[in-house]
């Protein structure tokens, strides 16, 4: 951290540090291994819906050596049908709001990612898991099912037949079997996510704000379009970003040798 880094504010839940261009949110329920309230999703929503100016990628973390055990579900017990679906369909509008802010979001993991932790994580566009690390889907085993997304991304990650052999056995995956079935991008030693994240994090706060934006937009939906679709939007794309203003600082760096300064 920079000595100009700005202190760090506790909401009840979410610890939030912003330090320039990056903003390290850290999900506080130690007692509960990180599991996800109203309360917490609350403070997750309002950084997304309105975050810094001046931030440029996130990094989200857990604390008490775990990301997040998934949902609380002490609260769970006091939801009738209705109100499990209204609760759902909350999870996802909020799922969305990460996924699609337009920062980038960098997931430092650890301990439990178990649950609705997984489906946060999945929500999030890099992930460092360290050993130690379990991912699992044991909504099955409580007799319950998923309901912040999973369907949609973690089994879009790593296939519908695997997480559904997930969920029915309650399998469990270390850090380096996440790796191979695509729940992380790194796998590191104890102690080394959050420093890879925020390195990650100030290599991408340095690349152009609209092809970031662009990455995070288009490539997960042109994924959900037809072939000619995806492609023409592709080429939207491109059309948007070659022709800006970042993307000739982009070129003139490169004719001179030098790191682009981007907007």
């Amino acid at each position: 951290m920079s000595d100009t880094a700005a202190p760090t504010a506790q909401a009840n839940m979410l610890l939030i540090d912003i330090d320039g261009p990056i903003a390290t949110l850290t999900m506080n329920r130690p007692d509960k291994r990180n599991a996800m309230c109203d309360e917490l999703l609350n403070e997750i929503e309002a950084f997304f819906a309105k975050p810094p100016e001046d931030v440029r990628v996130v990094v989200l973390t857990g604390t008490a050596g775990h990301y997040c055990s998934g949902l609380d579900l002490s609260e769970h017990k006091a939801r009738n049908a209705e109100g499990t679906l209204r609760h759902s369909r909350n999870w996802h509008r909020v799922m969305d709001m990460i996924q699609f802010s337009g920062l980038p979001v960098v997931s430092a993991m650890f301990g439990a990612v178990i649950g609705g932790g997984l489906e946060l994580a999945a929500s999030t566009h890099v992930r460092i898991a360290e050993e130690g690390t379990i991912f699992q889907l044991p909504e099955g085993m409580r007799g319950i099912f998923v309901g912040g997304g999973a369907t949609v991304r973690i089994g879009r990650i790593m296939g519908a037949d695997r997480m559904g052999e997930m969920m029915l056995t309650g399998r469990k995956y270390n850090a380096e079997q996440g790796l191979d079935l695509g729940l992380t991008h790194y796998s590191v030693s104890t102690g080394e996510a959050l420093p890879l994240a925020r390195k990650l994090a100030e290599g991408i706060a340095k690349n152009a704000s609209l092809s970031n934006y662009m990455m995070i937009q288009a490539i997960s939906r042109i994924s959900d379009m037809s072939r000619a679709d995806g492609l023409f939007t592709e080429s939207l794309c491109a059309a948007v970003s070659q022709t800006s203003e970042d993307a000739a600082e982009g070129l003139n760096a490169f004719l001179e040798k030098r790191r682009p300064v981007f907007r």
